[in-house]
């Protein structure tokens, strides 16, 4: 989300700044290429100089020019389409500023014409300035050409001025591209990465829904059956107690594989016969509803993790000796009447539950009831569930 919305602020005037992650490897490659194969033009200043009678500091000065003017554009493609380094705000406007002296000084030792050669220049300058400042710069220059060429030579250069607009244009449309394709990549990344946190966060809401309800489950049981044998003997019903926590253990372990797969779907139907199970053997009298046919479908499944998660809260922490489940068309209530626990944290528990609701426009509150005890109420707007 960060990463959108600090795209949209971005626009023409928007210094570029340094891409996220290693370059691809066709990205090393077009750095190359692009840094590379368009330098073959500029020995033609050279051939220029030396082909006609120009004194010998002129031709010396020529080639130091075009020498600086050729690093200086490798460094700026190679920084920008490597990634290797990236120049501060101030490196970034001295070397543009560094290769438009250099065009100026070629033209004006070989002529106006030459400077179509600041094309170079104007590519640096959409490259690492904002592109709105490159294009109004590759304008700037073609006025400047037709202007120099009107006055030295009495009629403005066309063709050099169309080319220079059309290079400027194109390299303007190549930053464009170039700096999408980046932004994409990024996005892409982030959002595989978002993605990877809410699987996690999937499964460990999912595995503390299914292993805090059965293992306390399981715990009262196997509680009930030892304080059976201790005081009465009673095997038989020992076994039975010890069957249920046999069945439960079987189950939990079904439950956690289907978590771990993905395919688990709680049912608000099995949540009830489960709570009244577990409140019967916690020896707190359950108070549950018979049928749940008055729950939009939609609704049951996170109603079925309130319910389990405020079952086993009650069993773990109130101390309650009852337990009261009301159901709405819209809403589900957990109440008993035992001491009430502080609800300030956000648990494990609640923090889930809350997620869960968020996705079908819910909300949960829990807390001390008015008249004691403890409360939890999970409820979705009217004009969500319609």
């Amino acid at each position: 989300m960060a990463f959108v919305v600090e795209h949209q602020k971005r626009n023409g005037w928007s210094w570029p700044e340094k891409p996220s992650g290693p370059p691809t490897r066709a990205g090393r490659v077009a750095g190359i290429v692009m840094s590379t194969m368009f330098l073959i033009y500029l020995v033609n200043p050279v051939h220029q100089v030396f082909d006609a009678p120009y004194p010998a500091a002129a031709r010396v000065l020529v080639v130091v020019i075009v020498a600086v003017y050729v690093c200086i554009y490798v460094s700026v493609y190679m920084a920008f389409a490597l990634r290797r380094t990236w120049f501060t705000r101030r490196v970034r406007v001295i070397g543009v500023a560094a290769m438009f002296a250099c065009g100026i000084t070629l033209a004006a030792v070989l002529g106006p014409d030459d400077l179509m050669f600041l094309t170079y220049a104007i590519s640096a300058a959409l490259m690492q300035l904002p592109p709105m400042v490159g294009l109004l710069l590759g304008l700037a220059t073609t006025t400047t050409l037709l202007v120099g060429t009107t006055i030295a030579e009495g009629a403005p250069d066309w063709n050099a001025a169309s080319i220079l607009v059309v290079l400027t244009i194109a390299m303007f449309g190549t930053r464009q591209v170039i700096m999408a394709n980046a932004e994409l990549r990024a996005a892409r990344d982030e959002i595989a990465t978002l993605a990877v946190a809410e699987e996690r966060a999937r499964m460990a809401r999912d595995l503390h829904d299914v292993l805090g309800h059965s293992l306390t489950t399981i715990t009262v049981k196997a509680g009930l059956a030892r304080r059976i044998l201790e005081s009465s003997g009673d095997d038989e019903r020992a076994i039975a107690e010890l069957r249920d926590v046999e069945t439960l253990s079987r189950t939990a372990l079904g439950e956690v594989r289907s978590t771990v797969s993905g395919y688990r779907k709680a049912s608000l139907a099995a949540e009830l016969v489960g709570a009244r199970v577990a409140l019967q053997a916690a020896e707190i009298v359950a108070d549950l509803p018979h049928a749940v046919d008055n729950v939009p479908a939609e609704l049951q499944e996170p109603f079925a993790y309130v319910l389990r998660e405020g079952v086993t809260n009650v069993i773990r922490h109130s101390g309650a000796h009852r337990c009261e489940v009301r159901l709405g068309e819209s809403w589900i209530e957990i109440r008993d009447d035992g001491t009430p626990v502080d609800s300030s944290g956000s648990g494990h528990g609640l923090s889930g539950l809350r997620e869960r609701l968020a996705k079908v426009g819910g909300s949960i509150s829990a807390g001390p009831a008015p008249a004691g005890g403890f409360v939890v109420r999970a409820s979705v707007p009217v004009a969500v569930t319609a």
